[in-house]
């Protein structure tokens, strides 16, 4: 595996791969990877020649006060753990050179709709950064297809839709929730959890599949959803968000069977994501 940190080797080494026919597939990441991000990067193979992972925290993403600075790099496991995934380039650039003119006098990319509400209110800004970064890339690497995680089920839909209105030649694939053992899903910030919110934190897809039973019997979703915030909040949850949504995210209609449960909840100073999809009753 190749590591990489500025655009013109980059570019170079792309266009090797593109002179030979190849088909390539992005995993873009900001790092300190798991079990969820070599699943990403498993599906890239499937649909690519060559894999082309990146690392970069980015710092449009993050609002005021959120753990830019304490995010976890560690790049050498990474290196490592990508490597032994198979994949074959790594692409780690700086924020000089993604953002050479600085963050202030960056051109954003901003997705409406899709990316308001949700994580979107609880993370004014977040979207508009994460847009940006995945079009810079998108531009960078000109990609065949690009694998994101479902554990981000907005996001994904965001860059569903960027890819669609932008027209970027790109196919999006989403792969499943990789979970732990106890049902919690996988995220790098899982590791800011002590030992007692770890022993606590599986509660939040226990709940998401409490509610999804009870509405896919039949039970009335504002009800239920209050009882999901009840039990969640009993556990120790602080809770951003529980919403039942289209499976599109837009809102539920008399004839929506294909749903999703949503929710964001801070266990301490840990932000938890978390979502189940579901078919509603006719």
């Amino acid at each position: 595996m190749r590591t990489l940190r500025d655009i013109p080797a980059l570019r170079e080494t792309l266009g090797e791969y593109r002179r030979r026919g190849q088909r390539i597939g992005l995993v873009p990441t900001m790092g300190n990877l798991h079990a969820g991000h070599l699943a990403l990067v498993n599906t890239a193979r499937q649909h690519a020649d060559v894999v082309v992972a990146t690392i970069f925290v980015n710092p449009l993403q993050f609002g005021a006060g959120e753990d830019l600075d304490a995010y976890p790099r560690t790049l050498a496991d990474d290196q490592a753990k990508l490597e032994a995934s198979g994949c074959d380039l790594l692409f780690t650039p700086s924020v000089a050179t993604l953002y050479p003119r600085g963050l202030g006098d960056q051109t954003r990319v901003c997705v409406p709709a899709v990316s308001e509400g949700l994580c979107g209110s609880s993370r004014p800004g977040h979207f508009d950064g994460v847009s940006t970064v995945v079009s810079i890339l998108f531009n960078l690497v000109q990609p065949d297809v690009a694998c994101f995680g479902e554990k981000d089920y907005q996001q994904l839909a965001v860059i569903r839709k960027l890819v669609e209105d932008l027209h970027f030649p790109i196919e999006i694939v989403g792969v499943p929730i990789v979970r732990a053992e106890d049902g919690l899903a996988l995220s790098s910030r899982n590791g800011y959890l002590d030992t007692t919110a770890r022993a606590t934190a599986p509660e939040l897809q226990r709940t998401l599949a409490a509610l999804r039973e009870a509405l896919e019997a039949g039970e009335p979703v504002e009800t239920t959803l209050e009882v999901g915030l009840a039990r969640l909040r009993e556990a120790g949850f602080e809770t951003d968000y529980l919403e039942l949504r289209a499976a599109d995210l837009g809102p539920i209609a008399s004839d929506t069977r294909e749903a999703v449960l949503l929710t964001a909840a801070r266990l301490g100073t840990t932000r938890l994501i978390d979502n189940l999809t579901l078919t509603l009753p006719r």
